[in-house]
């Protein structure tokens, strides 16, 4: 699947500190209460602006769009502002869900997380390019990873989505989310790395926040499958 899919370790209580209560003050005209914010943070003056039109983006939603692609995307997104987050080419939660719907136990759905009623419909997975996915609370994260090296056949599940090393990545990220105690939410397209002029990658977050384990590792897959197709068509040419 050709989905940019991020992990970002979160709380609830950092959600409600990051976002949800920010978006009331950006609501209010309280502008500078979110700065103030950032500063406390140590937000450089670039990415505290960017934080601030994230959250007047939030505020401008519509009770009708679907959460995951508006309030759960810009969670991810502004998660990144604050601490690292961690990328996989293609691979999500929301995907092993769908062949093995059992993982739904590792799993809270919006309704339980946010602070706030929100009237907005929510999925609770990934259903298209920048759009939140499942969210891992962080005992959920801690029962995943016992589990994983627990049970082979929990890492082999993983393992057959997570393949060409970004398992490593996705542990990375989930031992990071137990060693902080929180949740960890995925996303996708928050970043959008250039795996041909890296210099080029994008993000709604700030780009130097992404862990570049899973960068590389795409990287690496797009040079290969180059080099590749170049020796299928080397030898094609010789056959001419």
């Amino acid at each position: 699947m050709g989905y940019d899919v991020s992990f970002h370790p979160i709380s609830q209580s950092e959600m409600d500190e990051w976002y949800f209560t920010p978006l009331n003050w950006v609501k209010l005209g309280q502008e500078e209460k979110v700065l103030k914010l950032a500063n406390r943070y140590g937000m450089e003056p670039f990415y505290a602006q960017k934080y601030f039109d994230t959250l007047r983006v939030g505020a401008d939603t519509g009770e009708d769009e679907l959460f995951d692609k508006s309030h759960g995307f810009y969670l991810a997104v502004i998660q990144g502002f604050f601490r690292t987050y961690y990328y996989t080419r293609g691979s999500a939660f929301s995907f092993l869900a769908e062949q093995k719907p059992e993982y739904g136990r590792y799993f809270t759905p919006w309704e339980q997380l946010t602070p706030y009623s929100f009237p907005n419909p929510a999925e609770n997975r990934i259903v298209e390019n920048y759009c939140s996915g499942v969210y891992l609370s962080s005992e959920q994260v801690a029962q995943l990873l016992r589990n994983m090296e627990e049970n082979p056949q929990v890492h082999a599940d993983l393992e057959s989505l997570w393949s060409c090393g970004q398992l490593a990545v996705l542990k990375k990220a989930l031992t990071v989310a137990r060693k902080l105690g929180c949740g960890l939410l995925e996303a996708t397209e928050v970043v959008e790395p250039n795996p041909i002029r890296p210099n080029e990658s994008e993000s709604y977050s700030n780009l130097y926040h992404c862990d570049r384990d899973g960068i590389f590792l795409y990287i690496d897959t797009v040079v290969q499958q180059i080099k590749d197709a170049m020796a299928i068509n080397d030898q094609e040419s010789k056959w001419q």
